[in-house]
Protein backbone atom coordinates (compact mmCIF):
# COMPACT_ATOMS: atom_id res chain seq x y z
CA UNK A 1 0.00 0.00 0.00
CA UNK A 2 1.50 3.29 -1.08
CA UNK A 3 0.28 6.80 -0.30
CA UNK A 4 -0.79 8.96 -3.24
CA UNK A 5 1.63 11.66 -4.43
CA UNK A 6 1.52 14.91 -2.45
CA UNK A 7 0.07 16.88 -5.36
CA UNK A 8 -2.94 14.59 -5.93
CA UNK A 9 -6.18 16.28 -4.98
CA UNK A 10 -8.62 15.13 -3.97
CA UNK A 11 -6.80 12.45 -2.00
CA UNK A 12 -8.23 9.06 -3.02
CA UNK A 13 -9.81 6.71 -0.54
CA UNK A 14 -7.64 3.72 0.42
CA UNK A 15 -10.72 1.46 0.34
CA UNK A 16 -10.22 -1.72 -1.71
CA UNK A 17 -13.72 -3.16 -1.05
CA UNK A 18 -12.47 -5.75 1.45
CA UNK A 19 -14.39 -4.49 4.44
CA UNK A 20 -13.67 -6.71 7.45
CA UNK A 21 -12.36 -5.42 10.77
CA UNK A 22 -9.66 -7.53 12.40
CA UNK A 23 -10.72 -8.18 16.00
CA UNK A 24 -7.15 -8.03 17.33
CA UNK A 25 -5.78 -4.94 15.56
CA UNK A 26 -9.05 -3.07 14.96
CA UNK A 27 -7.91 -2.40 11.38
CA UNK A 28 -9.83 -3.13 8.22
CA UNK A 29 -8.27 -6.18 6.57
CA UNK A 30 -8.44 -4.46 3.17
CA UNK A 31 -7.29 -0.88 3.76
CA UNK A 32 -5.86 -0.99 7.31
CA UNK A 33 -8.01 1.90 8.54
CA UNK A 34 -9.78 1.90 11.88
CA UNK A 35 -13.55 2.25 12.08
CA UNK A 36 -13.08 5.85 13.26
CA UNK A 37 -10.85 6.65 10.26
CA UNK A 38 -13.35 5.05 7.87
CA UNK A 39 -16.26 6.97 9.38
CA UNK A 40 -14.38 10.29 9.33
CA UNK A 41 -12.85 9.97 5.84
CA UNK A 42 -15.43 12.07 3.98
CA UNK A 43 -15.03 14.92 6.49
CA UNK A 44 -11.22 14.98 6.58
CA UNK A 45 -9.28 17.60 4.65
CA UNK A 46 -6.51 16.55 2.27
CA UNK A 47 -3.77 17.08 4.88
CA UNK A 48 -5.53 14.78 7.35
CA UNK A 49 -6.19 12.20 4.62
CA UNK A 50 -2.50 12.14 3.72
CA UNK A 51 -1.66 11.66 7.40
CA UNK A 52 -3.97 8.64 7.47
CA UNK A 53 -2.30 7.29 4.33
CA UNK A 54 1.11 7.51 6.03
CA UNK A 55 -0.24 5.54 9.01
CA UNK A 56 -1.66 2.95 6.63
CA UNK A 57 1.75 2.42 5.03
CA UNK A 58 3.24 1.84 8.49
CA UNK A 59 0.46 -0.57 9.46
CA UNK A 60 0.82 -2.49 6.23
CA UNK A 61 4.57 -2.80 6.78
CA UNK A 62 4.06 -3.88 10.40
CA UNK A 63 1.59 -6.51 9.31
CA UNK A 64 4.13 -7.89 6.85
CA UNK A 65 6.85 -8.28 9.51
CA UNK A 66 7.20 -11.79 10.94
CA UNK A 67 5.79 -12.32 14.42
CA UNK A 68 8.37 -12.44 17.21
Amino acid sequence: MKAPPIDVSPVPSPCVDVCRIDAVSGWCEGCYRTLDEIAAWSRLDDVAKRAVWLQLEQRCAARAEPAR
